[in-house]
């Protein structure tokens, strides 16, 4: 374990041994990190908040402080992180709520650029990626391996799913369906699937395929959700990725679908 000798950490906190927290870092009472990770200078990590192993995390980010909801009572809730993730300069990420999870989560692989804020109750799936000042308000849902662009504002309650991207300096108020690319500063909207990211990751030709129609049905043909859903399944392949697009399009929203 190297500790820098200015930096302040509970007895209570919890720390394996090969831990690095560099100068002037502050942790608490609560905290537990995994083995490998490294808290870089001028850190503050406080409340309940659990950190894995092998994590990257930059000078003057701020982890596990109070919430910034007007309800928020000190009730015991909690921050917890995976392994293998880099949260870089000035991030922030709030623990949770009562009303909510009571738990912000991040996953395994996530990259959290400089000044993305990370609110109460958020779920961040593993691998997802959110370049510089990504915002997301509170009780907020991202999906695995979804890609948010810079000076993104995603409202409180949506659900960004899986594989998805949003560009840059975009307004997310209502939930982006798995598989899509979303962008606009006035209120994102679709322009079908996310065919780069989509290839990058690996999917195969039919299922990218398949990905194109459920978009063009269901998207672009003007029918209600119900006659959409009725003409996938006539006419598209019952891939595990488009049954996993009408599970989302399906599920009860806070905030409606993007169409």
């Amino acid at each position: 374990m190297v500790i820098h000798p200015t930096a302040i950490i509970s007895p209570s906190a919890e720390l394996a041994e090969d831990v690095t927290v560099e100068a002037y870092s502050v942790i608490g009472p609560d905290v537990v990190i995994g083995a490998g990770t490294v808290v870089g200078h001028h850190i503050v990590i406080e409340g309940k908040t659990t950190i894995g192993e092998n994590n990257r995390i930059f000078p003057f980010a701020s982890i596990g402080l109070p919430p910034q909801d007007v309800t928020y009572a000190d009730e015991d809730t909690s921050v917890s992180i995976g392994n293998n993730s880099i949260i870089r300069e000035y991030v922030t990420i709030h623990r949770g709520t009562v009303r909510g999870h009571g738990v912000t989560r991040i996953g395994d692989g996530v990259f959290l650029m400089a000044y993305c804020h990370v609110a109460h109750d958020c779920q961040v799936g593993n691998g997802a990626l959110l370049a510089n000042s990504a915002t997301l308000g509170g009780h907020v849902d991202v999906g695995e391996y979804a890609v948010i662009g810079g000076i993104v504002a995603v409202h409180q309650f949506v659900r960004l799913g899986e594989y998805s991207c949003t560009g840059g300096f975009s307004a997310v108020r209502m939930d982006i369906a798995p598989y899509m690319l979303a962008t606009g500063a006035e209120g994102a909207k679709l322009f079908g699937p996310n065919l780069i990211g989509l290839k990058r990751r690996g999917f195969s030709a039919e299922s990218i395929q398949a990905i194109k129609k459920f978009y063009k049905i269901f998207f672009r043909s003007g029918l209600t959700l119900k006659d959409a859903i009725v003409k996938v399944r006539e006419e598209v392949e019952p891939l595990p990725e488009v049954e996993r697009l009408i599970e989302f399009v399906e599920a009860d929203s806070k905030r409606g679908l993007t169409r």
